[in-house]
């Protein structure tokens, strides 16, 4: 599909839219609110994606895991310093040839019609549109729920990352070499590896699972007491390189898993129930009236919710990374890619960490997801 074609499919969505099981034994994930309030998660079999459907570099979700909401995609900073100099000189020449049209007009004696300011709504147009071919997305975040036996859909996971990047010897048979645990409870699972694909392609793959509060038996808001599950993708070879070559689709060699295959002994515990949608999440932001909250996690933080409004999840997602950003200082990256628009604010926050949030407009709707990634430990 064209540029045009995707811009004006998306812009007859916003029409639409705009009118209208474990967890932390130490207790330092957030504490819910008064049990009082509602706990039933929102109704978001509209927002899901089942198992097979595509991520990136042939990565998928896994049998046993749903996910919800569309792909958070959105350029590095990496690569969009590498083309900051092409689209200053596009902008730049631009600028020129409108001011040369301007003082022709003038010297005619027919002077042009003063501009006025565009209104700054969902969806703005690609940050580098000026130029020919605007860099593609280079980072991609899968959100997931765990509905199956958890251990065998986390070690499907790991199979896909060991078929992806075979030198990192990636192991399905042990959960505790990416589990950490209490009393073989399982509190949390991370890794994250860089490799080289079956192309050449280098990329950095980190996946989280979070099973939720042990102490208190609670899931995250709208985790339907399951744990949640996420899978980061992210070129990081040269940027105008990975700009040349589309990837693969397709991963070879993919490990069997084997129900019961995990040597580990390490079990995922039940969750008695979800945090109400008013709990705290990451940096302890509270969701608005304005958003439904159909995924969240505690550890790493993170929320997928919806809006009825395109502008209400817009607004939302800048004013997180405002709150966030050192003097509320932040980057805006518009990135329109297949049929979504995707508005990514980034800033760092005082403490370091990285704070972003992404505006996703597809023709399913609004949605709007939150991230923050504490600064990385000095070594």
């Amino acid at each position: 599909m064209s540029r045009s074609a995707t811009f004006a499919a998306v812009t007859c969505a916003l029409l639409v839219v705009l009118t209208g099981c474990e967890s932390d034994p130490t207790g330092t994930s957030p504490t819910p609110v008064s049990s009082s309030k509602t706990t039933q998660p929102a109704n978001v079999e509209e927002h899901e994606a089942g198992p097979d459907s595509p991520i990136t570099y042939g990565f998928k979700v896994p049998k046993g895991a749903t996910q919800l909401g569309p792909l958070a995609r959105f350029r590095s900073a990496k690569l969009i310093a590498a083309y900051k100099p092409e689209l200053d000189a596009a902008l730049a020449q631009r600028e020129a040839e409108d001011e040369e049209k301007e003082a022709q007009a003038e010297r005619e004696g027919t002077p042009l019609p003063s501009k006025v300011p565009p209104i700054d709504t969902p969806p703005s147009d690609d940050t580098f549109k000026a130029i020919e071919d605007p860099p593609k997305p280079d980072t991609t975040i899968s959100l997931m729920r765990i509905d199956g036996k958890p251990s065998d859909v986390v070690r499907r996971m790991l199979a896909q990352i060991s078929a992806a990047l075979p030198a990192a010897d990636v192991t399905t048979t042990d959960l505790s070499k990416y589990c950490t645990s209490t009393d073989r409870r399982i509190t949390g699972c991370q890794l994250t590896v860089r490799g080289l694909t079956a192309d050449e392609r280098d990329i950095r793959v980190t996946m989280t699972v979070d099973p939720g509060n042990v102490k208190t038996r609670t899931s995250p808001p709208s985790a339907q007491t399951r744990p949640v599950m996420t899978l980061k993708v992210q070129y990081v070879g040269d940027p105008r390189t990975g700009q040349l070559h589309r990837e693969s689709n397709d991963l070879k060699d993919v490990p069997e898993v084997q129900s019961g295959g995990d040597l580990s002994g390490l079990i995922f515990p039940r969750m008695d129930e979800d945090a109400p949608g008013d709990t705290p999440l990451l940096r302890k932001w509270v969701a608005p009236q304005a958003a439904t909250i159909i995924l969240s996690g505690f550890k790493p933080g993170f929320v997928i919710f919806t809006t009825d409004r395109a502008t209400d999840g817009d607004q939302i997602a800048q004013q997180f990374v405002i709150d966030a950003g050192v003097k509320g200082e932040f980057t805006k990256d518009v990135s329109e890619d297949l049929n979504e628009v995707s508005t990514t604010y980034t800033a760092t926050a005082a403490d370091g960490a990285t704070v972003r949030a992404t505006n996703v407009l597809s023709a399913r709707g609004s949605y709007t997801m939150l991230f923050s990634y504490p600064a990385a430990k000095k070594k």
